[in-house]
């Protein structure tokens, strides 16, 4: 690491000052999961970053997934999950491994991290206070020997249905930070595992937030000779969907960014967590990272 003159650092603290003020009392709604959870050094970076958005007056909400940590611990416990169109059908035993690694392991982890970092994190799930309910997730594969359409039922899998904010009303902007973890109720009581972007999307936009920032492992949405785009409009996104150079599983991702706009969040930005500080670069330097979709 180069060493920073002491003059360079307070220029830099300096120049971040219109970006601290345009976050002011705002919330920003982070999602971290995967590949951006990374090693401990990393993880440990994200907290700081974290505490430092709540030390300036921002209201930062981090939503978490884990879906290396739980592939992990179903082959550990030698769990065979089944697959039905490229997704995993999450039965009774495959959702309670996913509760106890999602709303445990891995969220108190988070929260540890966050606390060591000197914040005062507080490990949550949508189950808690009622926060997010969510209908069983439907998908429809087209049988390739009939040619007819055939719903796959994967078993405890929910689409954010509504967000209660009774108790994120109480923590924010109270010198506490919620930690997550991407688990609602249906309406019969179950426990439904959620996409962590989707559920990312639902709580900024009930939370009406000033930015959802997601943290994936790649830089942003690019172009088709492979640049980044960064800033889209949801008309060019839907455009570049239409014409293939959104692809894979950048399209759901960016659908999120489309549905969490429509919820009523002002900006959703999809950055590359595995930067060191990607967070703070996005939010308080002139040039940001990743690409900014905006209505």
């Amino acid at each position: 690491m180069t060493e920073i003159s002491p003059l360079d650092q307070a220029r830099i603290l300096s120049e971040a000052l219109p970006h601290m003020q345009q976050y002011d009392e705002e919330t920003i709604v982070i999602k971290y999961g995967g590949h951006a959870m990374g090693d401990e050094e990393t993880a440990k970076n994200f907290a700081r970053d974290i505490v430092l958005l709540e030390q300036t007056a921002i209201n930062p909400v981090v939503v978490h997934g884990g879906g290396p940590q739980i592939a992990t611990m179903l082959k550990r416990l030698g769990i065979v999950s089944e697959f039905a169109a490229g997704l995993r059908i999450t039965d009774a035993a495959t959702i309670e491994i996913v509760e106890m690694v999602l709303a445990g392991s891995v969220n108190k982890q988070i929260v540890g991290y966050i606390n060591e970092a000197g914040g005062k994190a507080v490990g949550l799930s949508g189950k808690d206070g009622n926060m997010v309910k969510a209908s069983k997730t439907t998908r429809t594969i087209i049988d390739p020997g009939s040619n007819i359409e055939k719903a796959i039922d994967l078993g405890f899998v929910g689409d954010p249905e509504k967000v209660d904010l009774t108790l994120l009303n109480q923590l924010i902007g109270y010198e506490l930070i919620p930690v997550l973890a991407p688990l609602a109720t249906s309406k019969e009581g179950q426990t439904l595992n959620v996409n962590a972007d989707t559920f990312a999307g639902a709580v900024a936009g009930a939370l009406k937030a000033k930015r959802l920032l997601l943290l994936t492992d790649v830089p942003g949405v690019l172009d088709k000779s492979k640049k980044l785009i960064p800033q889209l409009s949801v008309k060019d996104a839907r455009k570049l969907i239409a014409d293939g150079t959104i692809s894979g599983g950048m399209i759901p991702k960016v659908e999120t960014c489309i549905y969490a706009l429509e919820q009523g969040v002002e900006g959703v930005v999809i950055i590359d967590g595995k930067m060191q500080h990607a967070v703070l670069l996005e939010l308080f330097t002139n040039q940001g990272t990743g690409t900014l979709i905006h209505k």
